[in-house]
């Protein structure tokens, strides 16, 4: 027997898993779940009843289990309980048609490993969700974990009266029980792998529509009902936009009529679930959501609905080709966001707002291929990464060009009808691409996915030199150079070139004389590219005068990476952002350009230059909350800017019936050195925010004061009373400011020794969260040596690894920037 909620769980290995799944065939899984311990109290129990096949009988094998066995049977025999370990359960001498039985309790509910328990502060009421990517099911129940043993799974729900039990499908039944509570029971799920059935429960605030032939439900926690009731109408209509899309696009609309979306407390991100997908709830945002706050939701909201296809459907035969769920469903939601609904400059905001972490991974010491070497789960949570999800996505659209989209999408229709239900690989998906194109995409799907590392593509004269990474050679790019003449104050496109690059040179014929030629217009090719001179001299000055917000963020980009690798100087890049704010109108770049500005004045500048970039931040950030399309994100950058006192007066005016504005403002003047307890108090009281404290840490956070840096640490550190995601990144930005100077870098020691002993293996999102958001975003030689001593040390947990190697090399070019 192991203690509850105490199992040191062992990680997967890709070789047991292919064995596992040669030898086994799961017939189906009947679970019930009683919640009702946790009403009070900390335990979940669940009785798991698994139905399966051995294809060599009298064979051995494992379950998994990384909970408190209390007992097990299969085919009738107990299995003997001393033989449990690391969250697995032997099974001796299967039959060729097995019942497996397993009673487990889960106490470890806390944490956010797999299952998380919340008591929300402003009323007292309690919560459950679950979530088990990448194999975290094992943690509520015996199961098979590993993504290709699907199965239908039928679950049972024992909860508490006042509760609404969620799962992958609208239940059958809802009956008391003698001995109280209720039971929900719900039908098969069709065949899923484990990591996607859900429960999730709780006294939720339920709205539901029936939209397009599906039952749309939306649910939240009690004290968050007026912001989901204000967003309700925005959620419903993109979810119809997206089911009825993506059902076309993709030839086979969504097959059950229910579909929901759970909005949850203490939760890093969201999960795609099949048919009922749990988000965290920061996004039902406690002031009016802004431009990019609404395309943000729209975008996550299509990402996981694509998963239904991309994931849930049809599934990776395993981890190392994670990229077949992550990138396929970023890609098309950005697809489907510019497609169906209003955020038509969606691939400009990917490139504003997104697109640079890709590169940012890809240019440091922990970068990998696509497709990379998953050996074992373990491994396989270091790969949430943006070179999964975001170079993912840049490398699909590029093929999408390189193709055509019509040949695409039948492609995709293709894999869908032939591979539904069951598990792929990356060949599976491009022989059917390849098939509907014509085209032979073998040596293509090698170099993009196979190969870690970004070309760098330099135009000189009228050649395209197209380099690898280290001097390797390139990768073929289908790309576009817009052809751009100065007209007056304006730079009107004059053409198009079209180019296929092959080999080290490619020459572009035909090219007009222009005053720039902007390399990778429309954004189709995953490269660092260079213009000439000439070029980039008109980019660097006149960038905001190009005609179209995606060649605008080309011309950014471009020079952001020029900055990252030490070829522009900071005060460059900072002149380059604020010209092209000082006339930006489109929404969908306007924040991401902000926030790249920020960034640099905050972040790249010397410290004593931090004041005059901020100011400079703050005069166009104050002349663009004068648009009312703008208003909102502009003053919150001037928040975070502000110097002057005519630029908090036109703040404290705005912040008046803003609380979240309100909260910003107060954190800037306590990062100044002006902390008034007496007003955060008030502001505590008025905000009627279930999570107002943690904005009051948030403040605290920002003080250039020894106690309060160890108050904030404690509550994120120590109590984990800081919900990861969006609240936790918004104290983390508080926490680290690099004008605190010496101040700070004791505490970027005491993060290394927090890592030193954190292991990722339970509550991917918690843990995860935590290491990437509270990262320091200063330091000095010291931090960076031991951090990456850390990093290299013989069993360093995989996700630890990553996030201390890309963060010390994007450490390190900061702090040259800031010579």
């Amino acid at each position: 027997m192991t203690e509850a909620g105490n199992v040191d769980a062992k990680s997967l290995t890709r070789e047991e898993a292919e064995e596992r799944g040669a030898l086994l065939d799961v017939d189906r899984y009947d679970i019930a779940v009683d919640l009702r311990g946790l009403f009070e109290g900390e335990v979940l129990e669940s009785v798991s009843r698994i139905a399966f096949r051995c294809t060599t009988p009298g064979a051995s094998t494992f379950v998994d289990c990384a909970a408190e066995v209390r007992s097990a049977t299969l085919n009738g025999r107990e299995l003997d309980l001393s033989t449990v370990a690391e969250g697995r359960i032997p099974l001796p001498d299967l039959a060729a048609d097995n019942v497996l039985l397993v009673h487990a309790a889960q106490s470890d509910t806390g944490s956010g490993a797999g299952i998380l328990r919340t008591v929300d502060p402003s009323d007292k009421l309690v919560y459950v969700w679950t979530s088990f990517e990448p194999d975290d099911a094992r943690r509520a129940w015996a199961c098979f974990d590993q993504p290709d043993l699907k199965a239908p799974h039928a679950f049972t729900v024992s909860a508490p009266e006042s509760w609404t039990v969620t799962s992958n499908g609208a239940p059958d039944s809802v009956e008391d029980l003698d001995d109280g509570g209720r039971v929900w029971r719900f039908p098969d799920t069709p065949r899923l792998s484990t990591y996607v059935v859900v429960v999730n429960a709780g006294p939720f605030h339920e709205i539901r529509e029936q939209r397009g032939g599906h039952s749309l439900g939306l649910y939240c926690r009690q004290s968050l009902k007026q912001y989901l009731e204000r967003d309700a109408a925005d959620l419903l209509d993109t979810t119809e936009r997206g089911l009825a899309f993506f059902g076309e696009r993709f030839g086979q609309p969504f097959p059950q009529e229910r579909y929901d979306q759970v909005f949850v407390p203490g939760m890093g991100g969201a999960m795609e679930n099949w048919g009922c997908v749990t988000w965290t709830d920061s996004v039902l945002f406690r002031s009016a959501p802004t431009h990019g706050q609404k395309a943000l939701v729209a975008s996550v909201l299509l990402h996981e609905m694509a998963h239904m296809w991309f994931g849930d459907l049809v599934t990776m035969q395993w981890w190392d080709d994670l990229w077949l769920n992550e990138a396929f469903a970023s890609w098309a939601a950005t697809w489907a966001s510019v497609n169906a609904t209003q955020y038509t400059d969606g691939w400009a905001t990917f490139l504003a707002a997104s697109k640079l972490t890709g590169y940012q991974v890809d240019m440091g010491p922990a970068s990998h291929p696509i497709r990379g070497d998953v050996p074992n789960v373990a491994q396989a949570m270091a790969n949430f990464d943006a070179i999964t999800y975001v170079k993912g996505e840049s490398v699909l659209k590029q093929l999408v060009a390189y193709v055509g989209e019509d040949a695409f999408v039948e492609g995709l229709r293709a894999y869908f009808r032939d591979h539904a239900w069951g598990n792929t690989r990356l060949h599976d998906l491009m022989s059917a691409v390849g098939t509907a194109a014509g085209r032979d995409l073998s040596s293509w799907t090698t170099q993009w996915f196979d190969r870690a590392g970004t070309d760098t593509l330099a135009m000189r004269g009228r050649e395209i030199l197209a380099t690898g990474p280290g001097g390797e050679d390139a990768r073929p790019h289908h790309l576009e150079i817009g052809v751009y003449q100065r007209n007056g104050e304006a730079l009107e496109k004059a053409g198009t070139a079209y180019v296929e690059t092959t080999g080290p040179r490619t020459a572009v014929d035909g090219l007009p004389e222009a005053d720039l030629y902007l390399l990778n217009d429309s954004d189709l090719a995953f490269a660092a590219v260079r213009p000439d001179e000439r070029s980039l001299r008109v980019l660097l000055e006149s960038a905001g005068q190009l005609p179209d917000p995606l060649s605008r963020a080309v011309a950014v980009s471009t020079a952001w990476d020029m900055l990252v690798k030490g070829e522009l100087s900071t005060d460059e890049l900072l002149t380059c952002v604020l010209d092209v704010l000082a006339s930006e109108r489109s929404a969908g770049v306007v924040e991401p350009f902000l926030a790249m500005a920020l960034r640099a004045a905050d972040q790249w500048s010397a410290p004593v230059a931090v004041p005059t970039a901020l100011a400079r931040l703050a005069a166009v950030a104050a002349e663009l909350a004068e648009d009312p399309e703008h208003r909102a994100p502009a003053l919150r950058t001037l928040a975070a800017s502000a110097t002057s006192e005519d630029h908090f007066a036109l703040l404290d005016k705005a912040a008046t019936e803003d609380n979240d504005l309100a909260w910003r403002v107060l954190a800037r003047r306590a990062a100044l050195g002006t902390y008034d307890a007496a007003e955060v108090e008030a502001l505590l009281e008025r905000d009627p925010d279930p999570e107002a404290a943690v904005r009051a840490l948030g403040v605290t956070a920002a003080r250039p004061d020894e106690a309060a840096k160890a108050e904030a640490w404690e509550a994120i550190f120590e109590k984990r009373s800081v919900p990861v995601g969006p609240m936790m990144v918004g104290v983390a930005q508080s926490f680290w400011r690099p004008v605190q100077g010496e101040l700070m870098l004791p505490w970027t020691q005491r993060y290394l020794d927090w890592v030193s002993d954190v292991q990722t293996g339970g509550g991917m999102m918690t843990v995860g969260g935590t290491l990437r958001a509270m990262f320091p975003t200063t330091g000095d030689q010291e931090f960076l040596d031991r951090a990456r001593k850390i990093a290299t040390d013989e069993g360093v947990d995989p996700t630890v690894r990553a996030t201390l190697l890309t963060g010390t090399d994007t450490l390190a070019r900061v702090l040259r920037a800031r010579g």
